[in-house]
């Protein structure tokens, strides 16, 4: 498995974590563990999918106003549909997700100077602070 392969599962896996966190934050607890089957299947569908096609669309040669917005889509209005939220935890639900992708980007390309999750947003390497 390639150096890229790597890092790209390690993303995943963290979006993945990070998705399950925000829907744990939003949900009560009992709906949560009632929902935990479905949260499961909607993570692997919004997370690994939206992942995948936003990765291989991209390398695929589609246009980004279909490889970007699938996704983006598919994580904000999947998850409040399937899990039936009410208004008020669905605009908290939008405005995690919305801060979730910044955040993973800023944590890998500030610790780790892997710039390749939001490639058009330039965060300096922590190490390139030390000379």
């Amino acid at each position: 498995m390639s150096i890229v392969a790597v890092r790209f599962s390690i993303m995943i896996l963290f979006s993945l974590f990070l998705f399950i966190l925000v829907i744990r934050i939003i949900l009560k607890k009992h709906e949560f563990v009632q929902k935990q089957y479905l949260i499961y299947i909607l993570s692997i569908i919004v997370v690994v999918f939206g992942m995948l096609f936003g990765k291989y669309g991209a390398n695929a040669g589609l246009k980004w106003w279909i490889y970007y917005p699938v996704p983006m889509l598919i994580n904000v209005f999947l998850p409040p549909v399937v899990l039936k939220m009410n208004l008020r935890n669905s605009l908290f639900y939008l405005l995690l997700s919305f801060l979730s992708a910044p955040f993973i980007h800023l944590f890998f390309s500030f610790f780790f100077n892997w710039n390749e999750y939001m490639p058009f947003w330039k965060v300096e390497y922590i190490w390139n602070y030390f000379g």
